[in-house]
């Protein structure tokens, strides 16, 4: 007997079972979660031990996950950010989707089939699966790096095609089909629109005072509750309205994204959020149809290669028009190859309206759901064997497009930048990240730090990052000559900047110095300060007083540079500037005598610099 005529408590512990079996093993072998829950719901599902017979009314409840997956996007992108992301939305999307469709549909005529069912079918399967791509970019980190965000714009731009190509749809039916039609293309866009702006309205005017209301209530369950509802709500509002569930959240989300409450909302939804996700693929894993498969299995195999090699190969050329790496470029065609679920609602009003038969149905949902599953095990070869070749390759890495311009920018993240970055960072300031090698930037973005990847030694990248109007420069980088570079090209740009700089020594702080650096700090001074402390104490002397005189030389060292870097001239050998020399040794001197009188239990007056 179906699991669907048990109770619902039987059929939840099933599906429960199957991910907390299923999961762990296939991750635990490096076979990725997605594909985890595939299998798990292939054994479960009407074609393995058939315990689940509507795998369809499963799928349908589990868009949810990509639904808030959607929202907890939308709560990382503040207005100001996705306004940055409108060329990669509308042009590198727009760009994929119509160089795809036409590769898809050449591909469905030389299969045989009409023009119009060939285009169906590329419509489908050129919208690529949110729920997969958005798991794998979480379960990376991804999201917030320059590549994870062009795909993201990218599945934007194809969940606003759902009215148009449902359109075409109606349009390719034939008449009969056509006079049954519920509305005019033009009544489908004045609704959809008219459900948008109804969002925004509530979204600026109605949600933070509501969550305000609620806070002050302290009960948490009422929170989540609320989070649930504004999720469910937009994601109704958009389905009522003909457009995407995914859609509405992710509007729900932008419009939150400045709110007090965006942590707090995003920690309600995550558990939510990756249930639902698992049960999507689940559901997914349910509804590939093994005896269709069977039938045509030359077709269907065949068919899922050359629509997933011509896709891969459209997103890679488009890819590598936009600048990303062969790498970038490879990783995004394997990832975005499938075909996505969207791709089920498309067949079934084609079905409906008569433009494909119950034949093409079957074979081009087994199509997309065998993509959806080839998927991981693609990504797993590709990192396996083409990945490390790319790497080898030289590639000429271009720097990344800086698409926010904030008050402090940081250049360097290596040992001594990070530690900057987690002060500055976690006190609440905002911050531009640049560093030039590609590991530590995929690493930070990782960390969800985000780094943008060039040479900040370039004008144009420091102008692109803001420093005409920026208030900081903390230049953090180990190599001497361009930090001397940027400096003196920041200050030449905008001479009202602060500029803090680490230098090597002592002789490269007087450089930094004459640059125009505000403020100097050498990398081990700090650190050799401390020991010289460590050392007085393991000698015997108190550590109060060790403190005390580690203090006086660490403002005593900091005058006595401050003054030698005034005399310090370039084209003068390091020993032989006379003037300098005499200037060390005074006060050399002064310090002395300073640390003798802090033993003598005397006042120390520490000199400003």
């Amino acid at each position: 007997m179906a699991a669907e005529n048990a109770t619902q408590l039987v059929s939840t512990v099933i599906l429960l079972g199957a991910a907390v079996v299923a999961v762990p093993l296939f991750k635990r072998i490096g076979l990725g979660s997605v594909l985890g829950y595939l299998a798990a719901g292939l054994a479960i599902g009407p074609f393995g031990l058939g315990l689940f017979n509507d795998p369809q009314a499963i799928i349908h409840v589990a868009e949810l996950g990509v639904v808030m997956f959607l929202f907890i996007i939308g709560l990382e992108m503040k207005p100001s950010h996705l306004w940055t992301l409108r060329r990669q939305i509308f042009g590198l999307g727009s760009m994929q989707v119509v160089l795809a469709a036409a590769a898809l549909t050449l591909v469905g005529i030389l299969f045989g089939f009409s023009w119009q069912v060939s285009f169906v079918s590329a419509s489908g399967f050129v919208l690529t699966s949110t729920a997969i791509v958005m798991q794998v970019l979480g379960e990376r980190n991804e999201l917030s790096s320059k590549s994870g965000q062009q795909i993201v714009s990218i599945l934007l731009f194809e969940d606003l095609l759902i009215v148009p190509l449902l359109a075409v749809v109606a349009f390719l039916a034939p008449p009969s089909a056509v006079e049954a039609a519920a509305k005019p293309l033009w009544q489908s866009i004045g609704i959809a629109l008219s459900a948008v702006a109804v969002l925004v309205a509530a979204g600026r005017w109605l949600l933070n005072p509501l969550f305000q209301l609620l806070a002050k209530s302290k009960a948490r369950e009422v929170m989540t509750a609320a989070a649930l509802l504004v999720v469910l709500g937009a994601a109704l509002l958009m389905e009522e309205s003909g457009l995407s569930m995914a859609m509405g959240a992710f509007i729900a989300g932008v419009l939150l994204s400045e709110s007090a409450f965006r942590h707090q909302l995003e920690a309600d939804i995550e558990p939510f959020r990756g249930l639902l996700l698992g049960l999507f693929f689940l559901g997914v894993g349910m509804s590939l149809d093994l005896q269709v498969v069977a039938q045509n299995w030359v077709l269907i195999v065949s068919g899922v290669l050359a629509l997933m090699a011509a896709k891969a190969a459209v997103i890679y050329g488009v890819a590598r028009l936009a600048k990303s790496s062969r790498r970038q470029a490879a990783e995004r065609a394997v990832l975005m190859a499938q075909g996505g679920e969207f791709a089920f609602v498309l067949f079934a009003a084609a079905a409906s309206q008569g433009v494909i038969d119950a034949v093409v149905h079957a074979n081009m949902t087994a199509v997309v759901v065998l993509s959806m599953v080839l998927t991981p095990l693609c990504l797993i070869a590709y990192g396996k064997w083409l990945e490390p070749r790319l790497q080898t390759v030289s590639d000429g890495l271009q720097d990344d497009e800086i698409d926010e311009q904030n008050p402090v920018i940081i250049i360097g993240m290596g040992r001594f930048g990070q530690i900057v970055s987690d002060v500055l960072r976690m006190s609440g300031h905002e911050l531009t990240i640049i560093d030039r090698d590609p590991t530590t930037v995929a690493g930070m973005n990782q960390y969800r730090n985000k780094t943008y990847f060039g040479d900040a030694s370039r004008p144009e990248l420091l102008l692109a990052a803001g420093l005409e109007k920026a208030r900081l420069l903390v230049v953090a980088i180990d190599n001497q000559p361009q930090t001397l570079q940027i400096i003196e090209f920041a200050k030449q740009t905008n001479p009202d900047i602060h500029i803090i700089a680490r230098s090597y020594d002592r002789l490269h702080t007087f450089q930094v110095y004459q640059a125009g650096a505000d403020e100097i700090i050498r990398e081990t001074f700090d650190s050799a300060v401390r020991t010289g402390r460590r050392a007085l104490e393991a000698l015997g002397m108190p550590a109060g007083k060790a403190e005390e005189v580690s203090d006086v030389y660490f403002h005593f060292d900091r005058q006595s540079v401050s003054e030698m870097s005034k005399a310090y001239a370039p084209n003068i050998a390091r020993f032989q500037n006379k003037e300098m020399l005499q200037i060390a040794k005074a006060e050399d001197r002064k310090t002395q005598q300073a640390i003798q009188a802090a033993l003598r239990g005397e006042v120390v007056e520490k000199p400003e610099y």
